[in-house]
């Protein structure tokens, strides 16, 4: 049976010498809506009950046009051999999945005919509706159009990822892409039509022919695809977005498989500065002489101190570890809390013996896609470069169209991210080209990743944003998803930040991970916390997630001691755990991870912000330099690592995570949770007060660093815990913080570039 305006229609069959003709009208617009996955179960001449899921395309249908019967199809899909009575019932399922490999995880769901499942972001269930959008307001749209033979393509995918294989890293080109999985020009121009019909503007088609994008007014969306559009508020973000799933119909509805644009949740920079724990506005100073390109304290951590705070009757006493350098401190190369420069990371990673053997990205392109852009980057980069003793900067930027007549301006921290990006893919492949691609807004950025694949910009993407998968739009997801698919067939590297607030519990009450860092197609980045010895080699590396503790107040209230002490809590840490969407890759096979998930991350890198990185940036029309991380430093850092593996290569190697699970010893340093002597205890009034109660709350962390920590931003006085991710835990093998650990320069390039 079937689904078909509400309306049942039961088809009982014979043996399978029978037959029954079964036409479907070329005008009923039904057959241009059904498309998903069909269940067929049935009893078999045993009496067992028999249940196939199978998948039908637009070609299929077209047979049944042609005149094939639904009778002759059904019996030779589910190979009917046996005499006898046989009940069928087919069901059509409005379906939102993504088939990976073979397998898949769905958004399932029954509805009529015509409805996009999945095409509405699951934030409006936690936003607060603020009511009908301006109708007369006018808005883009993008509307995607389906792929051809998916599963070929699926096929295709893993054939080139697996050594023996005579696909193995058989890469193809985008025209042969197109030629074969893309949409046609004839589907183009009907969904053209589509949209001109209903009053909306056509303005540009995607080269690959993956969407047409289309202007109009709200009113003219809500009606074209039967939604209302409200404006919301989650988290003190401001958004537009669609209520329910858009409906359509007709001819050229059926080549549509989702609609962007109606919302403008988007995705949003992976960027944290230390100050952000106190919700202070980010701190730069401006930009002083560093005869030795070095402004911070490097060495992070201390040996142990004790100190003693007193005030309104409490005596505090506490000793541990100590984190950053004296606040009083004023000396360049030694500024407090701590930070490190592009030299010190490299040795760190063991980078040097690659650029000495000529390794350093030369005749590779790193491609970057951010949102908005930097207005300063150019000059910010090239000041960046001569301070830190690099060569010159190879830059390029792409704008997506408008951008220079966005009306809101840089936003939310993006000037930053871009600069992060593009200073420190510098930083680590000093000889890389760059290219920047700007999406218009954050909501178009799955344009830009599209652009950089069709034109084949680089070998390596770098993307620090994401969204929430729990919060996003479904469809979209999936559309995202085959873009980086098609990269990964043409054996594009795509990496992205997993993210910058653990299970994100904290941020939207329920865990979820981030997305494209989860896509089967994607490599996700994780973070750690970076400590260096006195010549810059690690002296550890845990898992990236920061509790604080305030212990005493500022130096105006004469550091009064706080009891009982203040939990703050969990501030920030890299995102990972198990997909809500997608099922898990092959190359992730071989763990023992219990579930049938994508995994998040596969690989880390350093991002913590307490122990980051410096940046050059104009702020305020004053170049300056501070010190930030986040998960969108570890991406940069770990796509410049793969640039150089591809220069040895001199080939393209393709996505990074099917080949990080399998690599020889030492090319992986696996991040294990550590923990310390000298975690900070204390005494209040007498009483002992214990490291746990002190770095509380600790989730399912039971091995942590804590020091004590000065702030330089506050001047309160905090216990500061290092490893504690909210659920999320370090440690031996892949683990959802670090994935399977951190790349060793040297070795790692090595290993996937011999």
């Amino acid at each position: 049976m079937i689904w078909k305006d509400s309306q049942l229609i039961v088809m009982i069959i014979g043996g399978p010498n029978a037959r029954r003709d079964f036409h479907i009208d070329p005008s009923d617009e039904f057959f241009y809506q059904l498309e998903g996955d069909i269940v067929l179960e049935y009893i078999s001449s045993e009496g067992k009950r028999q249940r196939e899921t199978i998948r039908w395309d637009l070609a299929n249908f077209q047979a049944l046009i042609a005149g094939e019967h639904w009778a002759r199809m059904s019996r030779k899909t589910i190979n009917i051999t046996s005499s006898g009575e046989i009940s069928m019932k087919i069901v059509n399922y409005f379906v939102a999945c993504v088939v990976a490999l073979s397998t898949a995880i769905c958004f399932f769901g029954q509805g009529n005919s015509g409805v996009i499942p999945g095409n509405t972001p699951g934030a409006i269930r936690k936003a607060l509706d603020q009511g009908l959008a301006d109708p007369s307001a006018a808005i883009s749209i993008n509307v995607w159009l389906k792929l051809h033979n998916e599963q070929q393509l699926d096929m295709l995918v893993e054939q080139q990822r697996h050594k023996g294989s005579p696909n193995y890293r058989q890469w193809i080109t985008q025209a042969q892409f197109d030629t074969n999985y893309g949409p046609t020009q004839q589907e183009v121009k009907a969904v053209s039509n589509f949209l001109s019909a209903r009053n909306l503007t056509v303005v540009s088609v995607a080269e690959n022919n993956l969407y047409v994008k289309a202007q109009g007014t709200i009113a003219d969306v809500q009606k074209a695809f039967l939604v209302e559009l409200h404006n919301f508020q989650l988290n003190g973000q401001s958004f537009r977005s669609n209520t329910t799933d858009p409906q359509i119909g007709g001819i050229g509805g059926g080549n549509i498989a989702a609609i962007t644009g109606m919302d403008d949740y988007g995705f949003q920079p992976q960027i944290v500065r230390p100050t952000d724990s106190e919700g202070a506005e980010a701190q730069f100073s401006p930009l002083a002489i560093s005869p030795d390109g070095r402004f911070f304290e490097r060495l992070c951590f201390r040996p142990p101190e004790t100190h003693t705070f007193t005030g309104g009757g409490t005596t505090a006493t506490y000793t541990g570890n100590r984190f950053g350098a004296d606040i009083q401190n004023t000396t360049v190369g030694h500024l407090p809390p701590c930070g490190y420069q592009p030299s010190e990371v490299q040795r760190a990673y063991d980078l040097k013996p690659l650029y000495d053997a000529g390794f350093n990205g030369t005749g590779e392109t790193i491609v970057i896609t951010d949102a908005f852009g930097s207005a300063t980057l150019q000059q910010d980069v090239t000041v960046f470069s001569q301070i830190y003793k690099l060569p010159p900067v190879d830059l390029e930027i792409i704008k997506a169209p408008g951008l220079s007549n966005n009306p809101f301006g840089v936003a939310r921290g993006w000037d930053g991210e871009t600069t992060l990006d593009v200073e420190w893919a510098h930083a680590i492949a000093p000889g890389a080209k760059i290219v920047l691609v700007q999406a218009t807004d954050r909501a178009s950025l799955d344009e830009a990743i599209n652009y950089a694949v069709v034109h084949h910009l680089g070998n390596t993407i770098s993307n620090s944003w994401s969204s929430l998968e729990g919060l996003g739009n479904p469809a979209q997801f999936i559309r995202v998803n085959r873009i980086l698919e098609m990269a990964a067939a043409q054996g594009i590297d795509v990496n992205f930040a997993s993210g910058d607030f653990g299970d994100e519990t904290a941020v939207v009450g329920f865990q979820t991970v981030n997305f494209p860092a989860s896509s089967p197609f994607a490599t996700g980045v994780g973070g750690t916390s970076l400590a260096l010895n006195p010549d810059n080699t690690i002296a550890f590396q845990t898992g990236w997630g920061t509790n604080l503790t305030r212990i005493a107040e500022t130096n105006a209230l004469k550091n009064a001691p706080v009891n009982p002490p203040l939990h703050l809590g969990f501030q920030f840490g890299a995102g990972g755990g198990a997909s809500l969407t997608f099922a898990r890759p092959s190359f992730q096979n071989g763990l023992s991870v219990p579930g049938k998930s994508r995994l998040v991350p596969d690989i880390g890198m350093l991002a913590d912000p307490f122990t980051g990185v410096e940046i050059i940036q104009t702020v305020g029309g004053q170049l300056s330099v501070g010190v930030i991380g986040g998960t969108s430093l570890a991406t940069p850092l770990f796509s410049a690592v793969m640039a150089i593996a591809a220069q040895k290569a001199n080939h393209p190697l393709g996505q990074a995570a099917a080949l990080v699970y399998d690599l020889p010893a030492g090319a992986i340093s696996d991040i294990t949770a550590v923990s310390s002597p000298f975690n900070v205890t204390g005494t209040i009034n007498g009483t002992p007060v214990s490291a746990n109660q002190l770095a509380a709350p600790l989730g399912n962390t039971t091995s942590y660093v804590s020091a004590l920590y000065n702030s330089p931003f506050s001047t309160r006085w905090f216990v500061i815990t290092f490893g504690t991710d909210t659920s999320l835990v370090t440690g031996p093998g892949w683990d959802n913080v670090t994935g399977v650990g951190t790349p060793d320069g040297f070795n790692f390039v090595n290993a996937i570039a011999p």
